[in-house]
């Protein structure tokens, strides 16, 4: 991981554990950001007896939560740093006088400036190792913030664990390339795919639907949780429904085998992404839950790429976004 990356980290690390107290970790975005904060709330809900909530960063700006105030922290993401409802969120916690972080991949924006403690990730060419990236940044900040308040070796090896992380994603990006280009080609046309998941993978599984699919694609879509595929969803399950399902590890596993074992039975067109699959040689067991979405979200992106082509519309291609007001 890049210095830089480190230094801005270890300055929001600080800071909190500056704080006397911390009463909640609230967590605010939209979109793929927000799915990319999931993972956070999920960890910081296992690991901390401190609550944390994730929030629709405009949600949390017309519904603000009571509890909100200077013993909170509150950690927001944009990518472009110009979402003006995550824009607005931060400056709405940091006037309550939250401790703010935000993440951005481009300094001096918007986002940047409304919080106290801005950190950089990389992006595209900038990218040169999956530790600098997004979600990298993400875990040294989680890791180094549960660490700081509640010194564990576990936390310490979470933080360490990064440096295995460009290997093991690349592992399992090629182990899922050729399979990945065959789904591609057999479901390009495809007009609904649901996905399903469950635990820290949530937010992975929500965005390929929403983002990927949806917004990526036009392709109609929704996220089942995997935990309530039973209780309402499973009814639209038929041999021609296709589904992209992620198979956790660790605690929630159980939820995912169960929903698999039931959809495998009556739909003819399941994608199966096993984070069991993968070459993890580097990240201990015990952490190996919290780091599979890292993994999940690159194999997920590759699905998605071999769709865009074999459709040739490009992920780029909106129809509204960014295009009029909204």
């Amino acid at each position: 991981m890049k210095q830089e990356h480190i230094a801005q980290v270890e300055a929001a690390v600080s800071a909190i554990a500056a704080k006397k107290t911390i009463n909640h970790f609230y967590f605010a975005a939209c979109g793929g950001s927000m799915a990319f904060l999931q993972p956070a709330e999920f960890i910081f809900g296992r690991e901390s007896v401190i609550p944390a909530s994730l929030y629709t960063a405009n949600e949390f700006v017309h519904a603000m939560p009571k509890a909100l105030g200077p013993d909170s922290v509150f950690i927001s993401c944009s990518h472009s740093g110009t979402t003006p409802e995550t824009v607005k969120a931060t400056e709405l916690a940091r006037k309550a006088g939250a401790t703010t972080i935000s993440f951005s991949n481009l300094e001096g924006s918007p986002l940047w400036n409304a919080c106290e403690y801005p950190i950089h990730y990389d992006w595209g060419e900038q990218a040169l190792d999956a530790s600098d990236l997004n979600k990298g940044v993400l875990y040294s900040l989680i890791f180094r913030t549960l660490n700081a308040l509640e010194p564990c070796d576990k936390y310490v090896r979470g933080v360490a664990a990064l440096d295995s992380l460009d290997a093991v994603t690349k592992r399992a990006k090629a182990a899922y390339a050729d399979w990945s280009a065959k789904w591609g080609r057999e479901f390009k046309r495809e007009p609904l795919i649901y996905s399903m998941g469950s635990g820290s993978c949530t937010g992975e599984c929500y965005s390929f639907s929403a983002c990927l699919l949806m917004e990526m694609q036009w392709i109609n879509s929704s996220f089942i949780h995997s935990g309530e595929y039973f209780h309402g969803p499973f009814e639209i399950t038929d041999y021609d429904v296709p589904f992209v399902l992620v198979k956790n590890v660790g605690s929630t596993r159980e939820l995912d085998e169960r929903a698999y074992n039931f959809c495998s039975k009556y739909s003819q067109k399941i994608a199966l992404v096993d984070a069991a699959d993968f070459d993890m040689t580097g990240i201990d067991e015990d952490l190996r839950e919290y780091y599979a979405p890292l993994i999940v979200g690159p194999v997920l992106r590759q699905l998605a790429d071999a769709l865009a082509y074999e459709r040739g519309h490009l992920l780029s291609v909106r129809r509204y976004m960014w295009r009029m007001e909204y």
